[in-house]
């Protein structure tokens, strides 16, 4: 299990937009047949482009997941500190994004 990305983040506010990198792919493979079984789609291409993250009782991340062509999907998880197991769970994902939509909060 890989630690929280802790760099640079304010407790409550989300962080600006960043580019993934090889720990946010690891977040993102870590829930993607949850993803995959919310949207019932079995996804080929599956890369972490972007994402933001969130300091609350844990960790949430929302990522801007390329998910072939010009398809992407927006997918929010919450990673529990690491002292409570550090478990990752889906939150949310919407579909039909594309490069240029913000990855903004998703409101369940």
């Amino acid at each position: 299990m890989t630690e929280p990305k802790t760099m640079d983040m304010m407790c409550g506010g989300w962080t600006e937009t960043r580019d993934a990198d090889k720990e946010t792919q690891w977040i993102c493979d870590q829930v993607k047949s949850l993803v995959q079984g919310k949207t019932n789609k079995i996804y080929q291409e599956y890369r972490a482009i972007k994402y933001r993250s969130q300091v609350v009782a844990g960790f949430n991340y929302l990522f801007k997941v390329c998910v072939g062509g010009p398809s992407y999907i927006h997918v929010q998880v919450y990673q529990a500190l690491p002292c409570h197991g550090g478990h990752l769970g889906l939150r949310g994902v919407q579909e039909d994004k594309t490069q240029d939509i913000p990855l903004e909060p998703i409101s369940n």
